[in-house]
């Protein structure tokens, strides 16, 4: 054994020599040792020393540089290529064009700890290993490491060197941070093997390294030699405890660091790299090893300055190394190397040893069956919606929760908050704010110094801080700026507001605050990226739980393996199709009908939206405003929602108003509206009025009664501005008297009852809407907006929305040539809506899709949204029930139901339980709660002319329906 030579007594005593499983061979070990022996007995003695090397070349490199490699690999016989920067079609050619000039398929190897990302553009970035170490299913990192392994495979690399198995204790380490799983020598380990096991089940060669351990160091390798100045049983008990267990788990290979660490190595200044007692001791006989054992790179300063012209290589591969990486003379070296074979230095049996090993590690990952890379669909392949899956569990198991004082988060009670945003750092953030204003309104603040911030902020009750830094590699600056520290200082203690710091960069930037005495909520997310950025505004919001587990000591409030667990709060979260069960490819059969729909003039524009199992996963605009606009549609405008507000405004206060005892469904018109005692009315029950079952007129043209002969609103009935007893507002510049408010309802009163039973009806909601707002003391748009829309985060949703938007932002419903003349951008295209100042129970609501799904979503979950009980389960049940199905009547009270024979009001592949409702102005919403699916539908078919009916001749938006369903595949 090479160190019983050199090892002191005290170390050879503590040895234990198992015996371990060569990871290196195959299932057909008879064929792997036959293809082996053949090559190496075919070799020359230069032939053979030129597998030893893993020379260096980068595809971003002039043609020059990448034809030195290719002479090497023809005059030199090297074993291998290491790829670094550049980009993956250029380096598939470069790997094609080696391999075909080597006479021995040449071992490729990367640095891809994160994925190609690390090195090359137009690849996939997967997290940091400190953010993986933050999770605690390690399933999931096994799934990471496999994808990996997927992407070098495809690429034509054979070994990743990965994982970085360094336990990094130092905070100030350099060079490894982000790259360790973090400082728990368990959680390090456990992660490690799950990697290993990944990467190695895609055919990928794994790397543990930087044996024997450099995470405990405030020095870079690649400048100097750091000194890990440790005693054994220290060196044992951490940095060497990872690479016992990932040796015995089945790694490939082993990364030796540039290093001095004098408990190992008697020679003072000796790298690890260069060491005989730490490679062909500890490492091979102490520990077992028996798979390949590779140098760090012999490039840097760390052992490059302990030897020149090839004298460095030697003494690697003397010490026990197999495959020399990166060296710096690879013709002087060979040359010494041949001399030593020749004085006997170098047996035939030691050079055999490491040879063959080489060969074995090619054969293991298909060389012996080379095949060139196939370029096409490398891109494409490379950056795959399995990757975002993967992605997107990790991250979402990773973010981590350290403090939520007072249960802050998930955020309650919206109505109550206003809420800021501050941003640090000088990275992007616009991701982050855009999600969370997806849950409520949250203003970005800004101020030139901290006092004006600072009086900026007083008018918030709840601040959220974020620090963005640069997610492009983990080497980047993540710390506080002083002026930062100091900002978040006075922000949190001068004030009473709710302050939430969130942290888009390591945990380490932690350290460099005080104190988090007077900040309430902590939430360390790692990195910043766009999906981190995301998913830690949903976190925030109780969209998903927060599982995530410190992986290092980020404060002395906040030391390793903190972790406070937060429960969702069933509010709608945002992910992929294939996430839920669709099939994203089959879901772009909805783009096409909705453009088919542009392409037909059936509406200027529209948005659709899909969410299943309470994931929003296709929220998206297409078209434009009107046919001349200039700006395209986004989800972020509003919509006219004509009689949809039937079921997110008054439907939802009667339930409100039923459960309390304020309502019975056998109530009658004359219970609800004494005046109609004497009338028809009287017997109609808001069970029958809202099932449109009570006979009603279905609508009544109130506007025509005030036009004058011109059929222009007459003088008599209308002001051109507010005045005294004409403070109604029917559109710009049209006002009605108030006196018409009676007019409506004395002429409800004088209305016949219908023949036929069935027939829909707006006049029920006028009855409702009287009831509720004279029940209640207040409009119906008030009490909709406390009970529902504040409190859900629906801030999107509004009666007359000029009074709160922007006209840019409400997408324009007609061209009123009519009765009102005028565009109508921000007033509600129905006439007698209009007519009670915009707020009408039966139309009068605007609002976007991403709102409307979050009322549905709140119905399809029993009446509980984002932890409020809204409404009693057995209420919405009750509503949602067809109570005169047997008399051929499909409606529940107030929900639109599914048809009873072939045509209706759904694609007819929707379940029995499901609702939902449409609006004239071409809207449409539906929940199914079998399927957990909400589907929403905007549009202004009704622009320039409400009498454009195509879209609902086309039966476009139940085919868009049937689409959805039909993307389904779990």
């Amino acid at each position: 054994m090479y160190f019983l030579r050199v090892l002191p007594l005290f170390l050879i005593t503590t040895i234990c020599v198992t015996a371990q499983r060569n990871p290196l061979v195959v299932k057909d070990s008879l064929a792997q040792k036959s293809w082996v022996d053949s090559k190496y007995n075919s070799m020359s003695l230069e032939e053979k020393l030129g597998q030893l090397f893993m020379v260096s070349v980068a595809s971003d490199q002039s043609k020059s540089n990448t034809d030195k490699i290719n002479a090497l690999i023809k005059s030199e016989n090297i074993g291998g290529v290491i790829f670094s920067t550049g980009g993956p079609v250029r380096q598939a050619k470069l790997t094609n064009s080696y391999q075909k000039a080597s006479n021995i398929p040449l071992l490729i190897g990367m640095d891809a700890e994160w994925g190609l990302s690390m090195r090359l553009d137009s690849t996939y970035a997967f997290p940091y290993n400190m953010t993986l170490g933050a999770i605690s299913d390690n399933k999931i990192v096994e799934k990471v490491g496999k994808q990996i392994g997927k992407h070098a495979k495809r690429l034509g690399v054979h070994i990743n060197f990965a994982p970085d198995v360094d336990i990094n204790i130092n905070p100030k380490n350099p060079i490894i941070g982000s790259r360790s799983f973090g400082e728990d020598r368990e959680n390090v380990t456990e992660k490690g093997i799950a990697f290993v096991k990944g990467m190695e089940g895609a055919g990928v060669l794994s790397s543990g390294k930087h044996f024997p351990g450099h995470g405990d160091t405030a020095t870079d390798s690649h400048k100097s030699l750091p000194v890990i100045d440790f005693p054994k049983s220290r060196l044992d008990s951490i940095e060497l405890y990872p690479y016992k267990k990932i040796i015995d788990a089945g790694v490939s290979s082993i990364m030796v660091a540039h290093l001095e660490v004098p408990a190992l190595e008697l020679k003072k200044g000796l790298p690890s790299s260069l060491s005989e007692q730490i490679i062909s001791g500890v490492l091979k006989e102490e520990m077992g090893f028996k798979g390949l054992v590779f140098t760090d790179a012999l490039n840097m300063k760390g052992v490059a300055d302990t030897g020149k012209n090839g004298d460095v290589e030697v003494k690697a591969f003397l010490a026990g190394n197999d495959m020399l990486l990166m060296p710096t003379e690879v013709t002087k070296a060979k040359e010494k190397l041949v001399k030593a074979y020749k004085k006997g230095k170098i047996s035939e049996e030691r050079l055999a040893y490491s040879v063959k090993k080489i060969l074995m590690a090619k054969y293991k990952v298909g060389l012996h069956k080379y095949r060139p890379i196939k370029l096409s669909n490398l891109i494409q392949d490379l950056n795959s919606r399995e990757d975002d899956l993967i992605y997107e569990e990790a991250i979402e198991n990773a973010i981590t929760v350290v403090k939520n004082d007072y249960y802050l988060m998930g955020i309650k009670k919206l109505e109550n908050k206003k809420i800021a945003y501050v941003k640090f750092g000088d990275s992007e953030s616009s991701p982050f704010i855009n999600e969370l204003n997806k849950y409520t309104k949250v203003t970005q603040v800004n101020g030139k110094d901290i006092f004006t911030l600072n009086g900026k902020l007083n008018d918030y009750n709840l601040i959220i801080v974020g620090l963005h830094k640069n997610n492009d590699s983990p080497w980047k600056s993540y710390s506080f700026s002083k002026k930062e520290k100091l900002w978040l200082k006075e922000i949190a203690k001068s004030r009473t507001s709710n302050v939430i710091l969130t942290l888009f960069a390591k945990p380490y930037a932690l350290l460099g605050i005080d104190s988090f005495k007077n900040i309430d909520g902590v939430v360390v997310a790692h990195q910043n990226s766009k999906l981190a950025q995301e998913k830690a505004a949903q976190l925030i919001f109780g969209a998903i739980p927060s599982k995530g587990v410190l992986p290092v000591s980020a404060h002395k409030e906040f030391p390793v393996n903190k972790s406070i667990r937060l429960k969702p709060l069933l509010r709608l979260g945002y992910s992929y199709p294939e996430r839920v069960g669709f099939d994203a490819r089959k879901l772009t059969q909805v783009d096409k009908l909705v453009n088919d729909g542009l392409d037909s003039l059936m509406y200027p524009g529209a948005q659709v939206l899909i969410a299943r199992k309470g994931k929003v996963i296709y929220n998206k605009g297409f078209g434009r405003p009107t046919y001349k606009s200039e700006e395209k549609v986004t989800p972020d405008h509003i919509y006219d929602l004509a009689s949809i507000t039937k079921i997110l405004a008054t439907v939802p206060m009667v339930m409100k108003m039923e459960q309390e005892g304020k309502i019975a469904l056998n109530d009658t018109f004359s219970d609800l509206v004494p005046e109609y005692s004497n009338t028809e009315l009287k017997n109609v029950t808001v069970l029958k009025a809202l099932s449109h079952y009570g006979r009603l007129p279905a609508w009544i043209a109130f506007y025509v009664s005030t036009l004058n002969e011109k059929r222009k609103p007459s003088s008599e009935f209308y002001r051109n501005k507010p005045l005294d007893g004409f403070s109604v507002k029917v559109a710009n510049n049209l006002y009605l008297t108030d006196a018409y408010k009676d007019s409506i309802y004395d002429r409800i009163g004088r209305q016949d009852l219908k023949s036929n039973r069935y027939r829909y009806s707006d006049v029920a909601y006028y009855v409702m809407k009287k009831y509720i707002e004279e029940k209640n003391g207040k409009s119906l748009d008030k009490l909709a907006d406390n009970f529902l829309y504040k409190r859900i985060g629906a801030n999107n949703t509004s009666y007359n929305p000029l009074d709160k938007f922007p006209v840019n932002k409400i997408i324009p419903s007609e061209e009123d040539k009519y009765y009102r003349y005028q565009t109508l951008q921000g007033y509600v295209h129905d006439m007698g809506a209009a007519m009670q100042g915009g707020v009408g129970g039966h139309a009068g609501l605007f609002s976007n899709a991403n709102d409307v799904a979050k009322i549905m979503q709140m119905y399809l979950q029993n009446g509980t949204y984002g932890g409020v009980k809204f409404l009693d389960g057995r209420t919405v049940k009750k509503f949602n029930t067809c109570y005169f199905c047997d008399k051929k009547v499909r409606r529940g009270v107030g929900f639109d139901k599914p048809q009873l024979k072939d045509k209706g009001p759904t694609c007819g592949c929707v379940s029995r339980k499901s609702f939902g409702h449409s609006g004239f102005t071409g809207t449409y919403t539906w929940a199914d709660p079998e399927k957990e699916i909400v589907y929403v539908f905007l549009s202004n078919r009704t622009y320039p002319s409400a009498s454009n009916t195509l879209l609902v001749k086309s039966g476009l938006r139940t085919r868009i329906q049937k689409a959805i369903y039909d993307a389904i595949v779990d």
